[in-house]
């Protein structure tokens, strides 16, 4: 597409991605980072491959206090890393289940275990450790001497807040997420399987210029719908159904995530208020999302309009989240989340609830956060429910 942002990033964005980090590691003694999961060895290199879909292999990033990120990867993937601002790579020829790597860490982290230096790994929430949990207890007992500390605060900090490149991506897919969702009127008709109309808003997002649609989920029944992460079924949309698509198509590598309702033929009042309520929590979301709020307190204010349908929100455990590289990311608009607001951060607001016989309804919009307040990303969701 002609509107297009540039792909990829100049090698200054991952220069200061790094600086960033090694400031922190500084300031609270690490010596080194080492990343295995997809998102955070994108982040620090931009190295940027669907190859992560086999869990075949291991991917390594280490990032040291000074200098460049060091690659230890699988030798299928040198050239792709090479053409990255990363210089030192090292490989193996993968898969090797005696030794995935291991060999290689280890004389990489050597020096630091030799004078009892500490590295970070992302132990905490919303992260997973990408590595036989037998080849690291396995890295670990062949380092005496090495302190193992948890990163994620460190690495979440960095990615929780979006430098302008991030947002002109995010936005240029949330664009193309709001066209689809456009086009659903003229794709979408009574006695329509639910899976045809699932494959009609894929192959509409791609000719809108999407990448990949690699998440789309919803749900349709009448009167509304009771479950939206189950894969669509045959069944033929009817009249008085309440249809509801929840889209995460992506762009060079950055994801939108949000959702719109309809309904097909007509809509019960039941369905209608619910659907009022979500967009004025939505709306009072939107006002709320300023840098220095917190994440409680916008989880607060969205959950007070819900209320007016007797407190029956959705039991989800949260009504929104951080986006970006990933479908949902730090932080969560929850109770329990404390994460202040800062300019900047792209988030989700999907405030859902639950009404009538067991019925559900979820709306989500993308937003990012300046200094005066929330910007839309999505073209902001019709304030009555559409009938198609």
């Amino acid at each position: 597409m002609s509107d297009a942002p540039p792909r990829g990033f100049p090698e200054a964005e991952f220069a200061a991605r790094a600086a960033a980090a090694q400031s922190r590691m500084e300031t609270q003694g690490f010596d080194g980072l080492l990343v295995m999961t997809e998102a955070e060895v994108r982040y620090f290199s931009g190295f940027h491959t669907l190859f992560w879909q086999s869990p075949t292999r291991p991917w390594f990033l280490f990032v040291p206090l000074q200098g460049k990120p060091v690659a230890v990867i699988p030798e299928i993937g040198a050239d792709l890393m090479r053409r990255t601002w990363v210089e030192d790579i090292r490989t193996w020829d993968a898969p090797a289940p005696d030794d995935d790597g291991l060999s290689l860490l280890t004389e990489l982290l050597s020096p630091i275990a030799a004078r009892g230096g500490t590295i970070g790994i992302l132990k905490g929430h919303e992260t997973a450790l990408r590595m036989a949990l037998g080849d690291y207890e396995t890295l670990m007992a062949g380092l005496p001497g090495l302190k193992v500390a948890d990163s994620t605060d460190l690495v979440r900090s960095l990615r929780m807040v979006k430098s302008e490149r991030e947002i002109e991506k995010l936005g240029y897919i949330c664009a193309i997420g709001s066209r689809s969702f456009a086009q659903v009127p003229q794709m979408a008709f009574e006695g329509q399987p639910l899976e045809d109309l699932f494959r009609a808003f894929r192959r509409e997002a791609l000719a809108q210029g999407a990448d990949d649609v690699p998440y789309l989920v919803g749900g349709a029944e009448l009167g509304g719908y009771r479950d939206v992460i189950s894969p669509p079924t045959h069944r033929p949309l009817v009249h008085g159904d309440i249809v509801m698509l929840d889209t995460g198509a992506t762009w060079d590598g950055y994801f939108c995530d949000f959702d719109r309702n309809f309904a097909i033929g007509k809509a019960d009042d039941a369905s209608r208020r619910a659907y009022d309520v979500l967009w004025r929590a939505t709306e009072v979301g939107i006002a709320a999302a300023r840098p220095g709020t917190t994440c409680r307190a916008l989880y607060h204010a969205m959950h007070a309009v819900i209320s007016e349908l007797g407190g029956a929100a959705g039991d989800v455990g949260r009504l929104g989240h951080g986006l970006g590289m990933q479908l949902t990311e730090w932080p969560s608009h929850a109770a329990f989340d404390e994460t202040l607001i800062a300019e900047n951060m792209v988030l989700t607001l999907e405030p859902s609830l639950s009404y009538g016989d067991g019925r559900i309804m979820v709306h989500e919009e993308n937003i990012v956060v300046r200094a005066n307040g929330a910007a839309l990303l999505s073209t902001r969701a019709a304030p009555d429910l559409p009938i198609i």
